[in-house]
């Protein structure tokens, strides 16, 4: 957090208006600087962005299915079948994380109208592959970037490659809003329809002859999920830390991935997307012994975490379940130690030596 967010926050707060106005504006202004990009809506979350994104892609098809992977937080899914639509899921590598393209064209039918991509830990997925995949059967690539601002393909920041890319600026994001989010579309169409329905589908540029407060007709019902000028103010105040953030992560992935080198045969290190350049939100390793690693690190003082459990095997998505053989794989061996920019060199020192002590 900016020490100088207080000096952002309070003329906010003290203004006599604190709802989406001139500070979500400049905050939008700043995102498309930051991403290289147009068309970018600010939301109150990363959820809400993706919600907002199936929205768009399914258009009241109750048929809908979306190809998704289920090694990624519940929140990419959930909105699926909150829309009405079904799951469809994807296998991943098993080592990156990332949807395997190879297995994509299998598992689409008439119904599809969607592919979900998630960026495991900031790393891009094969974006290539995919999108032209998608191109051949008219179909939409959904990007769930909530790992991946700053992240880079192909020369391009992320958000620049697909039909839809959400980001989170949930509290511990790369960039913080407190909580918020914002989705790049690709469509002219689209970016218009969507800046309707983030507030309930009101064109709030136009406005009744005799009363600002009574909206004209509203043609598309839409939802709550716009950004208010406090948010703003914060990720006003955070942006601009933003680059140096991710700078430190990568020279602190770029640490880990020198000093494990030697160490393939017990520690193997989630493979990189060619022609990209990850940011790094989470380092991920795998190690056979992946519960007892923990263990050991937890009892070292060590934070490690799995971050995110398949999603198939929630009761909620129970309608969807099929095998998953390399997600299995990967859930079992993965863990994501400590990649922040707050580490210190000692923290990587301690980290390194102890992983690989403990790690089978």
């Amino acid at each position: 957090m900016s020490q100088d967010v207080i000096e952002h926050i309070a003329p906010v707060i003290n203004s006599g208006f604190i709802g989406e106005g001139p500070k979500n504006v400049l905050f939008e202004n700043e995102l498309k600087r930051t991403l290289d990009y147009q068309n970018v809506l600010t939301l109150n979350s990363g959820t809400s962005a993706l919600h907002l994104a199936y929205h768009l892609a399914i258009n009241h098809d109750r048929d809908a299915e979306i190809i998704t992977p289920s090694m990624t937080c519940s929140a990419t899914n959930v909105p699926i079948v909150a829309n009405g639509a079904r799951i469809v899921w994807a296998d991943i590598d098993p080592i990156s994380g990332n949807i395997d393209p190879n297995h994509l064209e299998s598992l689409i039918t008439k119904k599809t109208k969607a592919i979900t991509v998630v960026h495991w830990g900031g790393n891009p997925a094969d974006l290539d592959k995919i999108n032209q995949i998608a191109h051949k059967y008219n179909i939409k690539v959904i990007e769930d970037a909530a790992h991946a601002i700053g992240a880079t393909y192909k020369g391009k920041k992320i958000g620049c490659h697909s039909d839809y890319i959400a980001f989170s600026f949930q509290a511990i994001k790369h960039l913080t809003t407190i909580d918020g989010g914002a989705l790049a579309i690709r469509l002219n169409d689209d970016f218009k329809r969507a800046k309707l329905l983030r507030w309930f589908g009101i064109d709030r540029n136009a406005s009744s002859k005799h009363d600002l407060r009574c909206e004209i007709d509203v043609k598309e019902a839409g939802y709550k999920f716009h950004m208010n000028d406090v948010n703003a103010s914060v990720g006003l105040s955070n942006i601009k830390f933003l680059d140096d953030l991710i700078a430190k992560h990568r020279i602190n992935a770029q640490y880990f991935d020198l000093e494990f080198s030697g160490y393939q045969g017990k520690i193997k290190l989630a493979n990189q997307t060619a022609n990209s350049k990850s940011s790094y939100w989470l380092y991920t390793i795998h190690v056979d012994n992946r519960d007892e690693l923990m263990a050991r690190l937890s009892q070292e003082g060590i934070m490690s975490s799995k971050v995110h459990s398949p999603n198939h095997r929630h009761t909620m998505f129970a309608n969807f379940n099929r095998h998953l053989p390399a997600t299995d794989i990967f859930e079992k061996t993965h863990l994501c130690i400590p990649v922040g920019w707050w580490l210190t060199e000692d923290d990587r020192q301690k980290i390194v030596e102890k992983v690989i002590r403990y790690a089978k």
